[in-house]
């Protein structure tokens, strides 16, 4: 009789680490999908994490209104947390792009399965207080849960989202909910009521997960269908974003988190105007950095020039830079220059690259996605341009992507203002790229730089005339600000944020 309380005990302990290794997964599932489909992984990520937190309130109050046995209570909110939970990424990925309201449904999913989760530890407990003195059981319980919710933290990012993708592991852990709800079925199914039932039902939701886990990737590819007009070729969730490459007879086209960042049927216009513009008038130039640019087009660019004996790139996703190391279609748009000897790849967050680097560079190209989050944004601030200023060589240029400035103008120049705060001189430009429509770019510079010199043989956009038009912007690509960004107030992605929303109206 013992051995069989004790048995109890520790299956149900075991349920407690379970459970909260269930619940964090599924609240960073929720949280990530929604950074990838809706951006501002900040925002997102807090206000998820914030709902969730408060409907597990709303279950550890609802659950002193369960009445009964409360095994069985236990064992069908499992199975319906599984269900609920394990489903939860296949659901939303699916209906994104059908319905109008995918907000709603997205809190309705994360409200309702942080109250079934929370229904269930004060449930434990209740269970466990005539087997378990009152403080070891309050010890025990919260010790399980806190390691449980470690595990989970650590287990995601390492592990579950590179090797296993979101609705993969979304269905395993609904999987192991179900399977708790089993296994407590099966072992103490003599106090149970209706365990029958309870174990049909456990069956029935273990084999739907399985299903689910089977079919994961034949329903992100459906899902993905629905998204993108062209046929899909590659797609691969990284620890740092959802990649999708398609592909329409001749047009590649890539994008992170849903956001387009080349069709190759007109990137070569933006990759000669980020890299010829600045790199032309740099006498002599040999040491190059390019900060992001991990489709290695900036390098085929910067590879033009003879005189060039070094490249440093950095880019964080190791993901990105080993595809466009490897595939062969994406080998001939980059032309090679990524496994080139001359090009050093840094698979590093460039914040911290930047502070530790100790070099001087000739000429530098700052490649990042428009600054949409704070965590983007850190790279578009008054500490992360002062640290690029130590980093350039004295004759040297630095050219920076800068988003849109007939859409997002006034985001435009605060990164101008941010530049000239820092020390640099800028000389802001711009040209029309037909898949983004009207592009900035900034130079900058410490000290004056010659006209622009010679330029490479074969470009199919940039001529030795091109600057004057380039340099010159219409009365509604104008509006200067004093505002700069900085680490501690960004207000550069609230500006971004407002502007693009307006367009998208």
């Amino acid at each position: 009789m013992k051995n069989q309380s004790k048995a109890f005990e520790l299956l149900l302990l075991l349920s407690v680490f379970v459970v909260a290794t269930c619940g964090l997964i599924y609240e960073l599932v929720a949280g990530t999908l929604a950074s990838y489909l809706l951006g501002d992984s900040i925002t997102q990520f807090s206000t998820i994490i914030g709902s969730y937190l408060f409907a597990m309130g709303i279950g550890s109050y609802l659950s002193k209104f369960l009445k009964g046995n409360l095994l069985s209570w236990f064992i069908r909110i499992e199975i319906m947390v599984g269900l609920v939970g394990g489903s939860s990424a296949a659901v939303l990925f699916v209906v994104f792009e059908q319905i109008v309201f995918f907000r709603l449904l997205l809190y309705a999913q994360v409200i309702l399965t942080g109250i079934l989760v929370g229904l269930e530890l004060p449930l434990l407990m209740r269970i466990l207080k005539d087997r378990i003195e009152f403080t070891d059981l309050v010890s025990r319980i919260f010790t399980f849960d806190y390691i449980g919710a470690l595990f989970a933290s650590l287990l995601f990012p390492l592990v579950l989202i590179p090797y296993l993708g979101l609705l993969r592991t979304s269905f395993f852990f609904g999987l192991l909910n179900i399977a708790v709800a089993l296994l407590v079925s099966h072992k103490f199914g003599n106090e149970l009521s209706s365990r029958r039932s309870l174990r049909w039902s456990a069956w029935l939701g273990i084999a739907l997960m399985v299903a689910g886990i089977a079919l994961s990737d034949k329903l992100t590819s459906f899902a993905e269908s629905l998204t993108y007009a062209d046929a899909i070729i590659y797609a691969k969730s990284s620890p740092y974003q959802r990649i999708v490459i398609t592909r329409n007879k001749n047009d590649w086209r890539l994008f992170l988190n849903g956001n387009l960042q080349f069709s190759s049927e007109d990137e070569y216009r933006y990759h000669e105007s980020l890299i010829h513009p600045g790199l032309s008038r740099v006498s002599d130039p040999k040491h190059v950095l390019i900060l992001g640019g991990g489709d290695g087009m900036a390098a085929r660019e910067i590879l033009k020039y003879p005189s060039v004996t070094s490249i440093k790139l950095v880019d964080l996703d190791r993901a990105i830079t080993d595809l466009f190391k490897k595939n062969e279609g994406l080998l001939k748009l980059n032309n090679r220059s990524l496994v080139s000897n001359k090009v050093q790849v840094y698979n590093e967050d460039a914040f911290q690259w930047i502070r530790q680097n100790k070099e001087t560079f000739d000429f530098i190209t700052v490649d990042f996605p428009d600054p949409s989050n704070y965590s983007l944004g850190k790279l578009y601030t008054l500490s992360f341009y002062r640290e690029l200023y130590n980093t350039l060589a004295d004759q040297g240029a630095l050219v920076i992507q800068a988003t849109s400035p007939y859409v997002a103008k006034e985001s435009f120049w605060i990164i101008d203002q941010t530049l000239r705060k820092a020390g640099f001189q800028t000389s802001p430009y711009h040209c029309h790229v037909p898949s983004f429509g009207e592009w900035g770019y900034i130079l900058a510079y410490k000290h004056d730089l010659p006209e622009v010199k010679q330029l490479p043989a074969g470009l199919r956009f940039i001529t030795e005339r091109s600057w004057t038009t380039m340099t010159d912007f219409p009365a509604d690509m104008i509006a200067r600000s004093n505002h700069y960004n900085t680490l501690n107030n960004q207000v550069l992605v609230n500006t971004f944020e407002r502007e693009w929303a307006v367009y998208f109206k």
